[in-house]
């Protein structure tokens, strides 16, 4: 991903706001890690041991909402989200940035929509007291963690509202605050470049 390489207010405002969705994709991250750790913990307890670790379903189904919802707005922003360009790869210009604008306000709506009802699912689990069947553990927190993570796209959506806004009015500025999706072109460079980068100094006359 291309970061602007202006300096102005929103151009910052992105830059910024970006960090924090890399930190909370870190996060994400650990936990996944955490996750295969406990999961080879788990194996080796119960079949060299005999001794299955307590809780162990209950502990991954409280992990997992961390590993997908925290990784929501760092996906958007490098528009790593799925979605079908067939239509969008033909277009150019304004007319490319009003069809994105139209996508990303959409996306604004849904997401408003996501917050309130999954905030109304964590206050009813922590005024009930909401346990797990096994291991009686909180399920207040990873509910928590799914409004959080839906914040922090919303936050997103609203820079790229504004970015696309911006785009549609300057067709050829810069684009700030919105993703990009990458072409074939992009992706094969890229590839070459990962691919170049893993040959070793000395495997390069080998190559050759």
């Amino acid at each position: 991903m291309v970061m602007p390489v202006s300096d102005t207010p929103f151009a910052r405002l992105d830059r910024s706001y970006f960090a924090l969705e890399t930190v909370l994709n870190y996060i994400a991250a650990a936990f996944l890690f955490s996750l295969m750790l406990l999961a080879c913990a788990e194996v080796l307890m119960r079949y060299l041991f005999n001794a299955p670790i307590h809780g162990q379903q209950d502990m991954v189904e409280i992990m997992i909402p961390t590993m997908g919802f925290f990784g929501l707005a760092y996906c958007q922003r490098l528009a790593g989200h799925v979605r079908m360009e067939l239509l969008i790869h033909r277009l150019r210009g304004r007319a490319l940035w009003i069809f994105e604008f139209c996508g990303n306000f959409a996306t604004i709506l849904i997401v408003t929509v996501m917050i309130w009802g999954t905030w109304q699912n964590f206050l009813n689990a922590y005024e009930l007291g909401d346990s797990s069947m096994d291991a009686q553990i909180p399920v207040w927190p990873p509910k928590l963690i799914i409004t959080l993570g839906f914040c922090v796209l919303f936050f997103r959506t609203i820079i790229s509202f504004f970015g696309y806004i911006r785009l549609i009015i300057h067709p050829d500025a810069e684009p700030i605050g919105v993703p990009i999706s990458p072409t074939i072109e992009d992706l094969a460079k890229s590839e070459a470049e990962s691919a170049r980068d893993a040959i070793k100094p000395g495997d390069e006359e080998t190559v050759r």
